[in-house]
C-alpha cells in the first residue's frame, strides 16, 4: 500500500495547500496556469512544501508530456535522452514538454549546461526544485533563462487542514475512529513540511490497533522516541540537526558543534551546505568580536570544495571548533536589521548635498558636493560632519557590544565623535 502522503497527494490546485503567494488567486503561477502557457521556472523552499506536485499539477492541467528526472541518479546522457523525446513528442496546439528535475542542486555544471539549448528553445519547459540557495547551486546561464519562485514552510493553519484532510478523507484513515485532542507536538516534529506531519499520523494511527485512536502531544511524543527515524524518509532530521549545530556554535559549546556536525556528516549531508551556514555563523554570530573567523569559514569552503570527501571533514570540524570558541558579537547582523527597518519607516530620504558627487556643471551649480570636507585632509584623517540624511542625523544605528575587540573601535569611535558614541555602550 502506498505511504499515506502519496495517498493524499493533490490532483489540482483546488486540493493543493499552501503557497497562496503563487497559486492563490492572482498568484503569479495560477495565471500562468489559467492562461496555458508557462515559461522555465525553479521551485525552491523546504522539504515537503509541495515541489514535485505542484510540477505535477500544471503538467496534468495543461494537458502536456511531463518528464520527471531526479539530479541524483541521473547524468548528462539520461538528460539528452529525455530532451530527444521531447521533441517528437512536441505539438504545435500543446504547451511545450515539462521536464521536472528534482534536486536540481545535485546536477554538475556539464548535467546544467546540457539543459540550456533546449531550455533557451523551447524544446521543453523546465521545472527545477531545490532545497538549496539556486544562488549557489544552479549556473547563472540556467538561473537566467528560468524564473525562481520561492516556496514558503506551511503555516499552522494549513498543516491542520491536511490533517483533517487526511483523516476525513484518506481511504484508510477514514475508517478509523480518529481523535485529534492535541496537536501542538505533531506540528513541531513536523517543521512545516507536510510530508512529515503525513507520516507522523501515520506512525501514531499504525501503533493503535484498537478504536477510537486518541492523540494526544504525550501519545505523539512517545511514539516518535520509540521510532525516531520513522518519521524522517532520508534518516536525518535535515532543519533539526543543523538548527542545533548552529546553536551549539553561537552558544560556545565546541563539544556540542562537533557532534551535530558528525551527524550530519555521517548522515550524507552535503559538505557545501555546511560551509555555507559556517559562512553565515562567522558573520551573524562572532562577528566583528573575531573577524578572522569569517576569512577561515570562507577559506574552509574553498577547501571543502576543492578537496571534497571524505577529507573535507577536517576543514569543517577546524572551523566549527575554531567558531564555538570564539568570542560573540551579533553587532552587524542587527546594525544592518536596524538600519533596514529604518529605510523601510523613512522611505527614500534625499542624500545631503554635501555628500553628493558633482560629475557635471549643472549638479555643482545646483550645490552639489558644497562643503563637504575630505577626511584625509585632517588630523588624524579624521573631521566630524554629516553623514546621515538631515532627518536622520542623530541617529544611532550600530552598537559596539562588550568584547575587546569592538571596544577598541568604540573607544575610537569616542575620541573622534564624543558624546555621539558615549550613550552606545
Amino acid at each position: 500500500m502506498q505511504p499515506l502522503a502519496e495517498r493524499l497527494r493533490p490532483k489540482t490546485l483546488d486540493e493543493y495547500i499552501g503557497q497562496k503567494h503563487l497559486v492563490g488567486p492572482g498568484g503569479i503561477l495560477r495565471k500562468m496556469i489559467d492562461v496555458g502557457r508557462i515559461s522555465s521556472f525553479i521551485l525552491w523552499g523546504p522539504p515537503g512544501v509541495g515541489k514535485t506536485t505542484l510540477a505535477q499539477i500544471i503538467a496534468n492541467k495543461l494537458e502536456t508530456p511531463f518528464y520527471t528526472l531526479s539530479a541524483v541518479s541521473s547524468g548528462v546522457k539520461d538528460v539528452r535522452e529525455v530532451i530527444e523525446r521531447a521533441k517528437s513528442n512536441r505539438f504545435f496546439s500543446q504547451a511545450n514538454p515539462i521536464l521536472f528535475i528534482d534536486e536540481i542542486h545535485r546536477f554538475s555544471k556539464s548535467q546544467q549546461d546540457s539543459l540550456l539549448g533546449a531550455v533557451e528553445n523551447g524544446t521543453i519547459t523546465l521545472i527545477g526544485a531545490t532545497t538549496e540557495n539556486p544562488s549557489f547551486e544552479v549556473i547563472r546561464p540556467l538561473l537566467s533563462r528560468c524564473q525562481l519562485y520561492v516556496l514558503k514552510s506551511l503555516e499552522k493553519e494549513d498543516l491542520l487542514d491536511l490533517l483533517h484532510r487526511a483523516i476525513s478523507t484518506d481511504t484508510v484513515l477514514k475508517e478509523r475512529q480518529i481523535e485529534l485532542q492535541e496537536t501542538d507536538s505533531m506540528l513541531r516534529y513536523s517543521g512545516g513540511d507536510a510530508r512529515k506531519l503525513l507520516n507522523i499520523l501515520e506512525l501514531v494511527v499504525s501503533a493503535e490497533s484498537a478504536d477510537p485512536v486518541i492523540i494526544t502531544n504525550e501519545v505523539v511524543t512517545e511514539r516518535l522516541q520509540q521510532n525516531p527515524l520513522a518519521y524522517d524518509k532520508d534518516g536525518e532530521m535535515h532543519y533539526d540537526i543543523i538548527s542545533a549545530f548552529i546553536k551549539s556554535i553561537r552558544g560556545s559549546d565546541p563539544d556540542g558543534a562537533i557532534y551535530w556536525l558528525a551527524r550530519m556528516v555521517e548522515g550524507g549531508e552535503d559538505p557545501a551546505f555546511i560551509a555555507r551556514r559556517l559562512l553565515i555563523s562567522a558573520a551573524e554570530d562572532i562577528g566583528l568580536a573575531n573577524p578572522n573567523a569569517l576569512l577561515l569559514a570562507n577559506a574552509c569552503f574553498d577547501a571543502v570544495m576543492k578537496i571534497g570527501w571524505p577529507e573535507g571533514r577536517i576543514p569543517l570540524a577546524e572551523t566549527t571548533i575554531y567558531l564555538a570558541t570564539s568570542p560573540k558579537s551579533n553587532s552587524a547582523y542587527q546594525a544592518i536589521g536596524d538600519a533596514l527597518q529604518m529605510v523601510q519607516e523613512t522611505g527614500n530620504l534625499p542624500v545631503p548635498l554635501h555628500l553628493r558627487n558633482a560629475p557635471t556643471k549643472l549638479m555643482k551649480e545646483l550645490g552639489y558636493g558644497n562643503n563637504y570636507k575630505y577626511s584625509h585632509n585632517y588630523t588624524n584623517n579624521f573631521v566630524e560632519q554629516q553623514f546621515l540624511p538631515d532627518e536622520l542625523k542623530d541617529c544611532h544605528i550600530w552598537k559596539p557590544q562588550n568584547n575587546a575587540a569592538e571596544q577598541k573601535h568604540a573607544e575610537r569611535m569616542k575620541t573622534l565623535w564624543g558624546n555621539r558614541y558615549e550613550d552606545n555602550e
